[in-house]
């Protein structure tokens, strides 16, 4: 009979409510709501969906505490592996992930495990407000960790538990990394990605702010100094653009920077915080995944009269969530898709004025196995906009590279490392996170956290490389 139980859909915020807020759009499970989905989890003796989280979750163990009432000790089953289940809850791809793989879903719909790994956490945050774990023994060895993302703060949490000093060296003013400077509020509350690292602390987890590692101390310096190990979590930052005439014409923003000084320079609090900031009245952001969306609904918040998202494929082809597409059609984006921009148009001082864009159609399949954008002759437009966001991808800031003698690199600037147990070519230094596999999502870059965790301990306590 479980299979006859509805997907309980999570209230939300309307269209009209967040069109001109920063508010978080999901509004949680009640507690009823969330063990009635629990309830339709039919406990697989061999469960798929664990082997579809890359942290490996004891999915079926916390749904079963959620059934039974206990959202304690469902908090704590997410917990042995899981350091952000707040965050995971909120921006992990479930729909291709851990519910791709719920058998439930081969005849009905999955169960909605993302949903109520993020009801456990925000429980034991509201209501439990659960004391740090012990650590498991003391080790008297020192690591540190470059980068406060996903993947760094991942293996800090692993190895503080395994009683490792750690000590995190993160660039920027707030630790964070994507979580803070990169996913809007709107899908990621910063008070829960805080109160996630000052968990952290708690665990004794040293984090030092301000610091670029490579650029006023090396790698080889941590590994002189005092630690026995260092893991490289500096992520994929730097923006790629579309080098096409125009794009140095003031109004044209990387991804990055406008969503840093969105989210991370807190121009959504305006006037309290002054953050310097074009407030266009027409923006185009250009590109098609969850950045893209991202940036296109900051805008439409910050007082744009049109948001275009331009976008060379069409909407199936999109890599974004399907969630992300379907909240930004709601807010009203218009969707310029199978179009391509070739040059931005400016005025005489310099100012963005327009786009010219020519009109595309669906080929034969590219390497990606997506179909290729094929040109539509004698199609140019142009569409009038005096911001423009750009937002195709990213790659790896190159400086731990360029300062770090024997580390293995790609043609693509990311660092070699054994997808095991992340090791690089250089003893004692461990990647892993977008700086390895290049752009790609919250949990893979935890999953990378957590295998370096347990290779390390293995190197600090044998020696052996």
């Amino acid at each position: 009979m479980k299979d006859r139980i509805p997907r309980q859909k999570m209230p939300e915020l309307t269209p009209a409510e967040r069109k001109n807020n920063f508010n978080e759009i999901p509004l949680g499970y009640s507690k009823e709501t969330a063990m009635l989905e629990a309830s339709r989890c039919i406990q697989c003796k061999k469960p798929a969906c664990v082997g579809g989280c890359p942290v490996n979750v004891d999915i079926p163990g916390f749904i079963k505490e959620i059934t039974d009432g206990n959202f304690s000790g469902a908090f704590a089953v997410l917990k042995k592996t899981n350091t952000l289940p707040a965050v995971c809850g909120r921006v992990c791809p479930q729909e291709s992930q851990c519910e791709a793989q719920c058998i439930l879903g081969k005849k009905f719909e999955p169960v909605a495990i993302g949903k109520l790994e993020r009801f456990v956490a925000d429980y034991e945050r509201e209501v439990e407000n659960a004391a740090a774990r012990e650590a498991d023994g003391k080790k008297d060895k020192k690591v540190a960790i470059i980068g406060a993302g996903p993947a760094g703060l991942t293996a800090a949490g692993d190895l503080a538990q395994r009683g490792y000093a750690v000590t995190i060296f993160e660039a920027l003013h707030s630790p964070g990394g994507v979580l803070v400077y990169g996913i809007p509020q709107f899908r990621l509350p910063k008070e829960i990605v805080h109160y996630e690292i000052e968990a952290l602390k708690k665990r004794g987890v040293e984090l030092v702010l301000n610091r670029v590692v490579g650029m006023s101390q090396t790698v080889d310096d941590l590994l002189d100094r005092d630690y026995h190990a260092v893991f490289v979590g500096t992520g994929a930052g730097l923006p790629l653009f579309l080098n096409i005439a125009g794009e140095n014409l003031k109004g044209v923003y990387s991804a990055n920077e406008y969503l840093t000084r969105a989210n991370l320079m807190k121009a959504y609090k305006f006037p309290e915080y002054d953050t310097p900031i074009i407030r266009g009245k027409n923006i185009a952001v250009f590109g098609g995944g969850n950045v893209a969306m991202d940036a296109a609904r900051v805008a439409n918040r910050l007082g744009a009269e049109n948001v275009y998202l331009v976008y060379r494929r069409s909407r199936d082809e999109m890599p974004a969530r399907l969630e992300e597409i379907h909240h930004a059609d709601e807010e009203g984006i218009n969707f310029q898709l199978l179009t391509n921009p070739v040059r931005f148009l400016g005025d005489e001082s310099g100012n963005l004025k327009g786009v010219e864009c020519l009109r595309m159609e669906l080929g034969e399949p590219d390497e990606s196995g997506r179909r290729r954008p094929v040109t539509v002759k004698g199609s140019e437009f142009i569409i009038d906009i005096d911001v423009a966001i750009i937002a195709i991808g990213n790659a790896p800031n190159p400086i731990i590279q360029k300062s770090t003698v024997g580390l293995d690199t790609t043609k693509w600037g990311t660092i070699v490392a054994d997808n095991t147990t992340m090791k690089t070519s250089k003893k004692g230094v461990f990647a892993g996170g977008d700086i390895v596999s290049g752009a790609a999502t919250v949990i893979e870059a935890m999953g990378a956290g957590r295998k370096a965790a347990a290779a390390i301990d293995e190197f600090c306590t044998t020696g052996a490389w």
